[in-house]
């Protein structure tokens, strides 16, 4: 199943002005490693990049069936504190995912970055939203690399 599944990681904000470009960048991503044989696509859940790409999976869904997204979550606490424009999509998502996996049943400090390694431990391709060299997104980013995941920036950048 590893070599058949792909993850994201991505930043909480995306500016209003690009954001159009890497859900297109994004989509075509997945089009083309569906039609590589991917199959599983795994999601954080968190507000920003995670949101975009699962709601790109769900609409791929339409036109290739098979697809299954798959929801990692770093506990059932994380929408603690969001607005409740941001809890109904979640809610949204939820509801549309194929799978739902908890990494931790409460929220501690490292709920998130367990829920990153759950991601990368069971991808073989890595699509993110990565425009800064520091934080989580570009820990996850690096994790993914050191593990031997292909990964693909949305955002057009490169790091080493």
């Amino acid at each position: 199943m590893k070599e058949k599944t792909c993850c994201f990681t991505g930043h909480r904000k995306i500016p209003e002005g690009e954001y159009t470009d890497i859900a297109e960048r994004t989509q075509e991503e997945l089009i083309k490693l569906i039609k590589d044989g991917y199959r599983y696509f795994g999601a954080g859940g968190a507000i920003g990049f995670d949101t975009l790409a699962a709601w790109i999976v769900i609409k791929l869904k339409a036109d290739y069936p098979h697809i299954r997204l798959i929801l990692v979550l770093p506990c059932k606490e994380q929408t603690k504190g969001w607005s409740e424009k941001d809890k109904n999509i979640y809610n949204q998502i939820l509801a549309d995912a194929d799978k739902v996996v908890y990494t931790s049943e409460h929220y501690d400090r490292g709920c998130m970055f367990k829920r990153n390694r759950h991601l990368v431990n069971n991808s073989s391709v890595c699509i993110c939203y990565l425009t800064e060299q520091s934080g989580g997104t570009a820990y996850t980013v690096k994790y993914a690399k050191t593990h031997g995941l292909r990964v693909i920036n949305a955002a057009g950048c490169v790091f080493s």
